[in-house]
């Protein structure tokens, strides 16, 4: 039986269910075609799970070594991951059903099943039927749109000679159902989601060494960032390990766990742990989708899309991890809304990259957004940089959290504001002050002009800003 819809969206991650919303708002008849759960990656193995597991180290570790200091006198504390698991559990759950309420409230259709673009057909004589496969292999439902927005979204990439096993060898989405947690871990990969994961086990008493191929951990930051966070990590006993270069061939599974080897330096180091996370990036679900049957381009691996989303079919859309681009959850979201707004005949502002900020949630958390100072000068930029330190700020002192410090960035000739990265306490919620910033094109000058309330941690904004002139009040 076949169906017919002004949309049919594939994939229903915060990329897909947050377009679905908005094409039901603008009255658009709306399905969501899910082989899984409602929520995607980042509800159910990624952003909201692990930010829930983030959290209860942080309060363990925080217990452990601040309780004292704070006047709080405890016993006998121990971490009970079980507990962890089933708060993170529960949080997923009320999560996903508040999505599922939203599609009952727009009245928006989901199909669970798996969704394949079909050629010109009886149905249509443009590519862009979905035909909706089941696990229990009833009969394939037809689904006959107007238009198509492919959100399919990614999945963990592999190396050779590394292929995870759910067992010794993980992934981001292995961790997620750990029954216990290893004495042990290598990660390989220094990026964002190693970089949590490698903070999180570390609190929670895993004995962690990062592997990373380049010469820094979190190599797309600024410089400052990287070294920060370098010698936080040391400092806190995790170990780091760069210009790795891994020897495919020398992994070996032992009785114990693993070890694998790599060419640093030109010499060969060995490495061994219970565990091994494999963290390089993520890999875009192209694959089986039926773009056979469409004239879509992918391009390394991602779908091309105009500035409005649309692909060489101009009826189908892409958006999120699918397309490349910042591979994060708020701006799949907001790719989807331009992409039905487009759809449903609006002029949608296009998406400035440089302007969304970007987070990760370790300890301590580290915010950005914009241009690195490295990026300022390879642009010919001529600029003026603010730094000022947590340390120096009265809240961060009260939160027994003084590491950390915001640096900012400006064009030294127009004065605009062209970049802002924090480390410290609570930096992924200070950032979208400096990101409405960037949104309305102010200057330092403006930024250090808001009062910002005493004592608050937003104050280092302030004074970072005073500091690209000079005029910092409490440094």
């Amino acid at each position: 039986m076949a169906k017919n819809y002004d949309l049919v969206i594939v994939g229903g991650g915060p990329g897909g269910y947050v377009a679905a919303i908005r094409a039901a708002q603008l009255g658009l008849s709306t399905a969501i075609v899910e082989q899984s759960k409602l929520g995607g990656t980042c509800l159910h193995k990624g952003c909201i799970p692990s930010k829930a597991l983030l959290r209860s180290a942080e309060v363990y570790r925080t217990t452990k070594e601040q309780a004292h200091a704070f006047g709080v006198d405890v016993q006998g504390i121990s971490l009970n991951f079980e507990q962890a698991q089933n708060r993170k559990n529960g949080i997923v759950d009320q999560l996903h059903k508040g999505i599922q309420a939203l599609m009952k409230k727009g009245k928006i259709d989901v199909y669970e099943g798996y969704g394949r673009i079909l050629g010109p057909s009886i149905f249509s004589p443009m590519p862009g039927t979905i035909s909706v496969e089941f696990e229990d292999h009833r009969e394939n439902e037809m689904l006959i749109p107007q238009n198509v927005i492919i959100a399919t979204g990614s999945r963990p990439r592999f190396l050779d000679g590394l292929t995870p096993d759910g067992n010794r060898i993980l992934t981001s989405d292995d961790l997620m159902t750990l029954d216990e947690l290893p004495q042990s871990m290598i990660i390989v990969g220094g990026g964002v989601i190693g970089i949590e994961w490698a903070s999180m086990l570390h609190d929670f008493g895993v004995e962690v060494t990062v592997v990373e191929y380049s010469n820094a951990i979190l190599p797309t930051e600024d410089e400052d960032i990287q070294k920060a966070m370098t010698k936080s990590f040391k400092k806190r006993g995790i170990k780091i390990v760069t210009n790795a270069h891994l020897i495919s061939t020398s992994l070996q599974k032992l009785d114990s766990g693993i070890e694998i080897s790599a060419e640093i330096d030109g010499e060969q180091q060995t490495f061994a742990a219970e565990k091994l996370l494999l963290s390089v990036g993520r890999q875009a679900n192209t694959e089986n989708i039926g773009l056979e049957n469409t004239d879509i381009q992918v391009v390394r691996g991602f779908i091309e899309v105009n500035e409005h989303y649309q692909t060489k079919e101009s009826h189908i859309y892409a958006i999120g991890d699918v397309i490349g681009g910042l591979q994060l959850a708020h701006v799949a979201s907001h790719e989807g809304i331009h992409a039905v707004e487009h759809i449903a005949g609006f002029e949608p502002q296009n998406l400035e990259l440089h302007k969304i900020a970007r987070c990760i949630y370790g300890s301590p958390e580290i915010a950005s957004i914009g241009l690195t100072e490295k990026q300022a000068k390879e642009q010919g930029i001529e600029i003026v940089v603010g730094k000022f330190p947590f340390a120096a700020i009265g809240k961060a002192l009260v939160f027994g959290e003084t590491e950390g410090f915001v640096k900012m960035i400006a064009d030294q000739k127009t004065e605009d504001l062209i970049g802002v990265h924090i480390i410290g306490t609570h930096a992924t919620e200070l950032i979208s002050e400096a990101s409405l910033a960037m949104l309305v094109d102010a200057t330092p000058w403006e930024i250090a002009s808001h009062i910002h309330p005493h004592p608050s941690l937003s104050e280092v904004i302030g004074e970072a800003a005073l500091a690209v002139e000079g005029k910092a009040i409490h440094q």
